[in-house]
């Protein structure tokens, strides 16, 4: 494929993509970061952990992503009672009409190619960690017999808040599966009055189906072929490792603050969104304010605070933000 070739087949799934958002945000009004980390997620290929409280339209933008990108949905809500098999499938044994009996394997909601996992911190470690083989290596094993995922697969996972009542914190092996983590906040006022007349009325807006599960995975494919500068290369590898203590490139807040920093799938991941974040913005080729824009939603659930820092009230995200600020402007000086 020549230079002229893919900067056309890239700007064509950018127009593409714009369709894509203007579809889902008929559904789900405002939140335009939140759509963006979304769908940059699922080109790249990967999952997105939503975080945030009850009632802020995580489930409906989940359920809107399925119809616009023309992927099978499956829905599982997460409860304490919750079993691995109720997420995987199982296998029954059956009596065939001549007395034999043979068992059977019946799928569970995991076979599908979108999958919300709603409040999926209400389950117990064992049921989350279920989804661990299904988000990294797309297949599941029962009873010793592996069964693929049908492609694409993304896991969409919604989060409350750890402070709320009845939630288990995800386990670090399956935060750090999930690409990004998306912050879902409270709309302002302006776009709150908008959802309000929107969604109360004898006319609700509907999302149309723009891609197919084939489109996806191709356009997953052209990401990856887009080029990467040097210097966004080398601001990816800045960020991470400076965010890791003890490391000669980690300043003295990350030392004093951090307990344990992001790894090398960290620095896969913001190679990732950034050309995610340029493709959905029309660009070619992502820049470093990309990797600046990237960083939080990358890093923060792949870093964890001391208990120190937690005493004190340091916020991570704050840590996040200086070093990245630190890292641009290194890379501007050079």
């Amino acid at each position: 494929m020549t230079e002229t070739d893919l900067a056309a087949e890239i700007d064509a799934l950018g127009a593409k993509l714009a369709k894509a958002k203007a579809s889902i945000t008929r559904r789900f009004i405002g939140q335009e970061t939140v759509v963006d980390l979304v769908l940059s997620s699922m080109l790249c290929g990967g999952h997105a952990l939503l975080l945030g409280l009850p009632g802020l339209g995580k489930t409906r933008l989940v359920d809107t992503l399925s119809t616009v990108m023309g992927l099978k949905g499956a829905r599982v809500q997460f409860t304490p009672d919750l079993m691995p098999a109720d997420i995987l499938g199982s296998e029954v044994l059956e009596t065939a009409p001549d007395g034999s009996r043979a068992f059977r394997f019946i799928e569970g909601p995991v076979f599908c190619q979108l999958l919300l996992a709603d409040e999926i911190n209400r389950a117990s470690p064992r049921t989350q960690s279920a989804l661990l083989q299904a988000m990294q290596e797309k297949s599941v094993t029962i009873a010793g017999q592996p069964h693929d995922l049908e492609a694409p697969f993304h896991v969409l996972a919604t989060q409350n808040p750890l402070e709320q009542e009845g939630t288990y914190p995800l386990p670090e092996a399956q935060l750090d599966r999930f690409l990004v983590q998306v912050d879902v906040e409270y709309p302002d006022r302006d776009t709150e009055r908008d959802i309000l007349i929107a969604t109360t009325g004898a006319d609700e807006g509907e999302a149309h189906q723009v891609f197919t599960a084939e489109e996806l995975i191709r356009a997953q494919a052209l990401l990856r072929k887009m080029p990467v500068g040097e210097q966004v290369v080398e601001m990816i590898l800045d960020l991470v490792r400076a965010c890791r203590p003890n490391e000669s490139e980690a300043p003295e807040m990350v030392n004093a603050s951090v307990a344990w920093g992001p790894g090398p799938r960290a620095a896969q991941a913001l190679m990732l969104t950034t050309r995610a974040r340029a493709l959905l913005d029309g660009r070619l080729a992502p820049s470093t304010e990309d990797v600046l824009a990237m960083a939080r939603p990358v890093l923060i659930h792949r870093m964890a605070l001391t208990f120190a820092a937690r005493a004190r009230g340091d916020d991570l995200g704050a840590i996040i933000a200086s070093v990245a600020a630190s890292a641009m402007d290194a890379r501007s000086a050079a």
